[in-house]
């Protein structure tokens, strides 16, 4: 959910690096920016020196476009030294993509949390040909539209495993209240939610950097989604908790490393904004279903702007979280419509 330019930030760089390139963050960090096929078009990735080798930061898809610029990077600014360690800090794709790419090839320790290890490898072996059942039966309870939802039928579903590689067995776990030696510094971790379910995240101790992943980004929020696999999950209630949780760590010098757009200072303004933004779309999903709502009918008063076909599918997903959220704490009913689609509606 974009949320416009965030104030009271600060952003020290203001152009990120590109291809090939590195930028040193701090001492022994290098901030990398590797190119996605999507809207949101670049995922940064970080690698930190551990002496006589590197530990690095999410990875970036699959694809030979990607692994011939970890090549140039290995070779280039990573000065030849070994990848040991590859970090993923959630599941989704575009951060777990070269994992096992990492494993295979050079050896490098997968460490990551329980979570997104048992769904990055489930997800990379279920490939599906056609929408499962329980998916279409998912678009039609968020209320898809008609032509959207026959078009969809018809097409081969984004698969995991398309753009993430194999998942090689075994990996070592990170969890809630560990730390982590890594660049020269002891890291606090952390487990966000909603985003992703054991989302980590690393705060150092040494001095005020923080590796946020997806948790936590400057000028835009991440997806919060419900899908088929889970539909009666609350990702909402979720995030609110680890923000409030998160928000009591933050300090005003600690420059943010996240998983896209630019590194920034001024945390505690950013968590607030992060809350802020998402009761400020519960409050006005609420007022809107006065009468029985879909997720689809939901997109105006959530997003605030036009919803096109490349992001009606995170949209839906967005949408029916927000709805459930309401109908779980009790501010609203939800009842099926004859065309299946649940409807939601303000209590009182």
């Amino acid at each position: 959910m974009a949320d416009g330019v965030a104030t009271g930030l600060r952003y020290p760089w203001t152009t990120p690096p590109k291809g090939d390139d590195a930028i040193e963050v701090a001492p022994g960090v290098l901030w990398m920016r590797l190119p996605l096929p999507m809207k949101l078009d670049h995922v940064n990735v970080y690698a930190l020196d551990d002496g006589d080798s590197w530990t690095v930061i999410d990875t970036g898809f699959s694809s030979n476009t990607t692994k011939r610029i970890w090549s140039m990077l290995m070779n280039g600014p990573m000065a030849g030294k070994p990848v040991a360690r590859v970090i993923v800090t959630h599941h989704h794709p575009d951060h777990v993509g070269l994992a096992g790419w990492f494993q295979a090839e050079f050896d490098a320790e997968l460490t990551t949390t329980r979570t997104a290890w048992l769904f990055s490898r489930m997800l990379s072996l279920d490939v599906q040909a056609t929408p499962t059942p329980e998916t279409l039966a998912f678009w039609r309870s968020a209320g898809m539209d008609a032509d959207t939802f026959e078009k969809r039928t018809a097409e081969r579903p984004f698969n995991f495993g398309d753009v993430v590689e194999a998942m090689p067995l075994g990996f070592t776990r990170i969890q809630q209240g560990d730390t982590i030696e890594m660049g020269g510094r002891t890291w606090d971790i952390h487990i966000g939610n909603g985003h992703s379910p054991e989302h980590a995240t690393f705060w150092s101790r040494d001095d005020n950097l923080v590796i946020s992943g997806d948790q936590i980004l400057p000028s835009i929020s991440p997806n919060i989604g419900v899908y088929a696999t889970e539909p009666m999950a609350d990702p909402i209630g979720e995030w609110l908790e680890a923000c409030e949780r998160l928000k009591e760590l933050a300090r005003d010098d600690q420059l943010v490393l996240g998983g896209h757009k630019l590194p920034f200072t001024g945390l505690p303004t950013r968590m607030r904004q992060l809350i802020d933004n998402h009761h400020g779309a519960l409050a006005r999903l609420l007022d809107f279903i006065d009468t029985p709502k879909s997720a689809t009918e939901c997109f105006a008063p959530l997003f605030k702007r036009s919803i096109g076909e490349a992001e009606y599918g995170l949209a839906l997903v967005e949408a029916v979280a927000h709805l459930s959220h309401l109908y779980q704490d009790g501010k609203a009913t939800r009842t099926r419509r004859d065309d299946g689609a649940w409807v939601y509606q303000r209590k009182g």
